[in-house]
């Protein structure tokens, strides 16, 4: 069975306005509530272009220190 509680719910907030500003970016008619009207690419898109987002954030977080030994 699934976990769908935010590990830290403070992020969730963040989490949705990072969504639409990136559906925003790339073209996607993101609204509030169902979305079912747009294909499951266009949605499946946003969420992988978060993923995107959040990877190059922690990476450039980490300051080049340690990776690579």
């Amino acid at each position: 069975m699934a976990n769908n509680r935010a590990m830290v719910p403070e992020a969730k907030e963040a989490l949705n306005k990072m969504k639409y500003e990136i559906a925003n970016q790339i073209g996607v008619n993101l609204k509030q509530g169902y979305n079912g009207d747009n294909t499951a690419k266009q949605n499946g898109s946003v969420g992988g272009f978060m993923v995107k987002q959040m990877i190059a954030q922690a990476k450039g977080g980490m300051g080049g220190a340690g990776g690579n030994q």
